[in-house]
């Protein structure tokens, strides 16, 4: 890789850590936080991580329509702060956000502030450290951090979606800085997400999805799991919720159950299948409830929707597989529900160590 030779440019600045951190932020190339200046040496170490040419490009990234090449991706990561064997993640991350169905350019500029959240499944998960146990959303894991702020920095600076710019968030998100966890696979009782979408055993995967928010659902108190089902039910039926609009267009949701939770569900005899099929016929609000507030002047409904009918059961998605079932988090009976952007659509590509 040493011999292979880099495109970016080079710049020189004075050999002190404030003056580099004032440089890149006069730049526009941070996140707010400081990030690690990307020398040449650090850049070679990522690209030689992964293989290829620097030059090599994935696709264009919207909505700057810019080349992510592979050395853009590395001095991003180093950015970051990603250690040279994250770079396969990031770069799988990369390629499930190029789909055009995940609609970067639309849910990274939406008003909505959408997040982009990396999941990762399969050994390479516990290979790096990425941390699907207790805390797993938080702070204190470096693969965690890393991973995630290095997709967003490449959103920012090489797809251009700068705050207040092409970036029109009215709020944003904390998840916006960094999003990223593992499914909890050893304390599962169902086979991993992965593996449910047609994965071989023993592969590793990164889902990329576009959320709104995180809802947490505390359930200490009912015994068994469709009790503790109708209670995540309960807590994704209010007003306000965009996904109910949205169907048309795609909206999914991420259902996180915590192992507690997973497994009393599994006690019940219910399959992740199950899980998907019981939200999807349950987690529904009556036309009545939607029209003439939140995003009705957006919505998109399938011919299916009776609109005129105001006691309409309207689903907060238009079928179980768009519910995504993953286990994560610690103990503590303590779940949560992701709600998705409406014009977006989870993808998963394979992780490949091409080195």
């Amino acid at each position: 890789m040493s011999s292979v030779p880099l495109n970016a440019r080079r710049v020189e600045v004075a050999d002190s850590f404030q003056a580099i951190q004032d440089y890149c932020w006069e730049q526009g190339w941070t996140d707010g936080l400081p990030v690690v200046p990307p020398t040449e040496p650090l850049v070679r170490d990522m690209l030689a991580s992964y293989g290829g040419a620097p030059s090599l490009s994935l696709g264009t990234l919207q909505p700057r329509n810019a080349q992510a090449t592979l050395e853009k991706l590395a001095i991003n990561a180093v950015m970051a702060g990603c250690r040279p064997e994250y770079f396969p993640v990031v770069v799988a991350a990369v390629k499930a956000a190029l789909d055009k169905d995940f609609n970067l350019g639309g849910n990274a500029a939406t008003t909505g502030g959408a997040a982009q959240v990396v999941i990762v499944n399969g050994p390479i998960a516990k290979e790096l450290g990425i941390n699907g146990d207790a805390a797993c959303f938080g702070p204190g894991f470096r693969a965690n951090a890393a991973i995630g702020r290095a997709l967003r920095l490449i959103i920012r600076n090489v797809a251009g979606l700068i705050p207040g710019d092409m970036d029109k968030a009215t709020l944003a998100t904390p998840g916006r800085y960094s999003f990223c966890f593992s499914e909890n696979e050893e304390r599962s009782p169902w086979e991993p997400r992965n593996v449910q979408l047609g994965y071989a055993a023993g592969s590793s995967t990164v889902t990329v999805a576009g959320i709104r928010g995180v809802y947490t659902i505390m359930e200490t108190t009912v015994p068994t799991g469709l009790e503790i089902l109708e209670t995540f039910v309960g807590n994704m039926k209010a007003v306000g919720i965009s996904n109910y609009y949205q169907i048309g267009t795609g909206a999914q949701i991420i259902m996180v159950i915590c192992p507690e939770h997973a497994d009393e569900i599994a006690a019940a005899g219910l399959s992740k299948s199950d899980v998907q099929e019981y939200i999807f016929q349950n987690a529904r609000m009556p036309m009545h409830m939607l029209t003439g507030r939140a995003h009705y002047g957006n919505r998109n409904w399938p011919s299916w929707v009776d609109e005129s009918n105001p006691e309409t059961q309207v689903p907060i998605v238009s079928a179980a597989e768009d519910v995504a079932v993953i286990v994560a988090g610690g103990d503590g009976r303590h779940s949560a529900w992701l709600a998705g952007w409406g014009v977006t659509r989870m993808k998963t590509e394979e992780i490949v160590k091409h080195a």
